[in-house]
């Protein structure tokens, strides 16, 4: 009988298991599309999401950046001023992100046909 591990136990050995920790929170594929867009201040980013809190935006940044994918830039300015942009590693998730896009559209497309 094969022994049962989790997703924190195949994290670093199993591919698909690491990718999946790496955007589990539920707005990181979306802060990831739209930080390929180039650097961008915090509030400006909290904007372009559909009815996200401040704080949420706060813990996936968080994750994202302690996974290395995303990188937080302080300016020493009055105001204070921060801007959040992809690493490198960070900027080889997009061929992901057009994968997901694509199957998203397929999928909708489904959804449409199965309507009629």
């Amino acid at each position: 009988m094969e022994e049962q591990t989790s997703l924190e136990e195949r994290f670093g050995l199993c591919p698909y298991a690491t990718a999946q920790s790496l955007i589990s929170g539920k707005w990181a594929v979306l802060i990831l599309f739209y930080l390929e867009e180039g650097p961008i201040r915090f509030n400006e980013l909290l904007r372009k999401m559909p009815k996200m809190t401040h704080a949420t935006l706060s813990v996936q940044l968080k994750s994202l950046e302690e996974y290395g994918l995303v990188q937080r830039v302080q300016y020493e300015s009055i105001p204070p001023k921060v801007e959040y942009s992809l690493t490198e590693i960070g900027k080889q998730f997009h061929p992901v992100i057009e994968a997901m896009a694509t199957f998203g559209n397929q999928y909708i497309d489904h959804m449409k046909e199965g309507s009629k």
